[in-house]
C-alpha cells in the first residue's frame, strides 16, 4: 500500500504519514535555519543593518503623528445640547409641546412630548472661546487642546448595536474592536505587554466583551481587562513562581505545536502559544505598571484620586493607568466609566437627567482634564490620542423636564492630542440639536481620522477573512482634514 494511499484512508490522526509542514521543512532545512531565526530576532529588537530597519511589528503606511490611543467611552449616551452644543432655541421653547414624527424618536413614545431646555449654564473658554456647559468645569480648563465634533452620526438608536458600531465599525458581533485594528496596523511597542487594554471597575455595558473583540483578527489582537481595584488581572503569578511556570509553559508549547502539525491548523494553535507567552511576560511588568505608588500626591490630585467619592476616586485611577500604559508602549487603552447607573450605560438618563448627569460628570469630569494636563506636561500629548465620547446623543425632548431618549441622529465628542487642532469646532446640528446642519460625520469617518493619524490608510488596513478583504470602515469613511492640524 503506497504512502499516499496510507495518508488518505488513515482514520487515526496521531500515526499518519503526513505532508511535509513549514515547520517540519525548517526543521531539515538546517543548514539556513539559524540565519533565518537570527533574522527574526534582529527584527524583533528593531535592529538596523545598512541603514534599513527590520520590525517584527507592522510598519505605519505613512510618517504617524501619534503613536498610542486612549478612549474614555461614556456608556449610556451624553447628551451633546447639555455638554458641548448650547442651543438657546431650545432654552427659549423649554416645555412647548414639539411635535415629532416616529422617524426622530424610535426608541420612545412620540406623543405629547415637550421640548426641554438645558439645565445647565454654558458659558466660553480657552483662547477659541469654545461652549462647554458648567457639568464640566474641568474640561473646560483645557479646551484649547480639544476638537469639539457636534455633527455626529451614528446609526443605531439601541445601546447594544451603537456600542458594536463606534467600537467596531459594525452593529454585527464578531468584527474585530478598533483597538484590535491598530494592534494588528501598528504591532506592539512593548513586548511584555499587550498592545490593547481595557480598564474597568465592574465591566457591565451592552454588547459587553464582543466590544473589544479580535473578531477574526489572530487571538493576539483580543484585549486584556483590568480591574481598577483588586487583582488587575486574573491569573498573574508572582514573580518568585516564574522559573516553575516557564518550565510548565516549555512543555505546553511543545504539546501544543506537536499536536497542531497533527492536526494542521497551526495558526490558531500558534495564536494560544503566543498569549500564554504574553502571559508568562506581563507578570513581571504588570505590576509595576498598574501600581500608582510611586506618583506624586500633586499626580493623583491632579487626576482626582484624593475624592472621597469612591467612584470618582476609581475613574482618576483608570486614567492614570492609561497614562502609565501607553507611557510603557501599549497602543490603545479604553477606559469605562464607573458603573453607576445600570446595565443599559451610565449615562443612560431618561429620566432623573440632571441628578444622573451630575453624578456622572462629578465622577469623570476632573480626571478626563487631568489626563490632558498631565500627559502635555510629560511631553506625551504630542503622540498621543485621546478620544472622549458616548455611542450616540440624547433627545432635545421628553415625556417630561427631565429626561431625554436615545439621539443617534446628532452628537457631540471631542478629541485632543496627536495631530489634532486644538481649540477648534467641527459641524453643526440644528438650532434646536435634533439634526445635522452642516457637514456630518459619520462613525467610519471617525475612524479614518483616528487611523489617518497613526499612520494607517484605513483602505489599505485590511485582513482577508472569509474570502474577502474586511476594514475597520467597510467600504465607507472620510479622513477629517479639518480637525488635523
Amino acid at each position: 500500500m503506497s504512502s499516499q494511499r496510507n495518508t488518505s484512508r488513515c482514520s487515526c490522526p496521531g500515526h499518519c504519514a503526513l505532508p511535509v509542514t513549514r515547520r517540519e521543512m525548517l526543521k531539515r532545512s538546517w543548514n539556513g535555519f539559524g540565519l533565518m531565526a537570527l533574522s527574526a530576532l534582529m527584527a524583533e529588537r528593531n535592529l538596523v543593518l545598512g541603514g534599513t530597519r527590520e520590525r517584527a511589528a507592522a510598519s505605519p503606511h505613512f510618517a504617524p503623528r501619534a503613536k498610542n490611543v486612549i478612549f474614555l467611552f461614556m456608556d449610556g449616551g451624553v447628551s451633546h445640547v447639555d455638554s458641548f452644543d448650547p442651543k438657546p432655541k431650545l432654552t427659549e421653547l423649554h416645555l412647548e409641546k414639539a411635535v415629532l414624527s416616529k422617524a426622530f424618536n424610535p426608541t420612545g413614545a412620540w406623543d405629547d412630548r415637550k421640548w426641554v431646555g438645558s439645565p445647565w449654564k454654558f458659558a466660553r473658554y480657552g483662547d477659541a472661546g469654545l461652549s462647554v456647559s458648567e457639568l464640566f468645569p474641568h474640561t473646560a480648563t483645557v479646551v484649547d487642546e480639544l476638537a469639539v465634533i457636534r455633527s455626529m452620526v451614528s446609526e443605531f438608536p439601541l445601546h447594544s448595536r451603537a456600542n458594536l458600531f463606534i467600537h467596531t465599525g459594525s452593529n454585527t458581533a464578531g468584527k474585530p474592536s478598533l483597538g484590535s485594528w491598530v494592534n494588528y496596523g501598528l504591532g506592539s511597542e512593548n513586548r511584555n505587554l499587550p498592545g490593547f487594554v481595557v480598564l474597568h471597575s465592574g465591566m457591565n455595558i451592552p454588547s459587553g466583551m464582543e466590544n473589544f473583540s479580535n473578531g477574526f483578527l489572530p487571538a493576539s489582537y483580543q484585549a486584556t481587562l483590568a480591574r481598577t481595584e483588586g487583582t488587575p488581572i486574573d491569573n498573574l503569578l508572582p514573580a518568585d513562581r516564574l522559573r516553575i511556570q516557564r518550565a510548565k509553559l516549555d512543555l505546553l508549547g511543545k504539546e501544543d505545536r506537536e499536536f497542531s502539525r497533527s492536526q494542521g491548523n497551526e495558526e490558531a494553535i500558534e495564536s494560544a502559544i503566543q498569549n500564554y507567552e504574553l502571559a508568562y511576560r506581563m507578570q513581571s511588568l504588570v505590576p509595576d505598571v498598574v501600581d500608582l505608588s510611586g506618583e506624586s500626591e500633586v499626580t493623583k490630585k491632579l487626576y482626582g484620586i484624593d475624592s472621597e467619592e469612591p467612584n470618582k476616586r476609581r475613574f482618576g485611577m483608570e486614567c492614570l493607568r492609561a497614562r502609565r500604559l501607553v507611557e510603557s508602549g501599549v497602543r490603545f487603552v479604553e477606559v469605562l466609566c464607573p458603573n453607576v447607573y445600570g446595565s443599559t450605560g451610565t449615562w443612560d438618563q431618561h429620566g432623573r437627567l440632571k441628578e444622573g448627569h451630575e453624578v456622572n460628570a462629578f465622577n469623570t469630569d476632573q480626571a478626563s482634564a487631568g489626563l490632558i494636563k498631565d500627559l502635555k506636561a510629560r511631553g506625551m500629548l504630542d503622540e498621543t490620542l485621546v478620544l472622549w465620547s458616548g455611542e450616540f446623543g440624547r433627545t432635545p425632548h421628553g415625556v417630561g423636564a427631565d429626561g431625554r431618549d436615545h439621539h443617534p441622529q446628532t452628537f457631540s465628542l471631542w478629541i485632543a492630542g496627536g495631530g489634532i487642532r486644538g481649540g477648534s469646532v467641527y459641524g453643526t446640528s440644528d438650532e434646536l440639536g435634533m439634526g445635522v446642519a452642516e457637514n456630518p460625520v459619520t462613525i467610519h469617518d471617525l475612524h479614518a481620522t483616528l487611523l489617518h493619524l497613526l499612520g494607517l490608510d484605513h483602505e489599505r488596513l485590511t485582513y482577508h477573512f472569509g474570502g474577502r478583504d474586511f476594514r475597520l470602515t467597510d467600504v465607507f469613511g472620510r479622513v477629517l482634514n479639518e480637525v488635523i492640524a
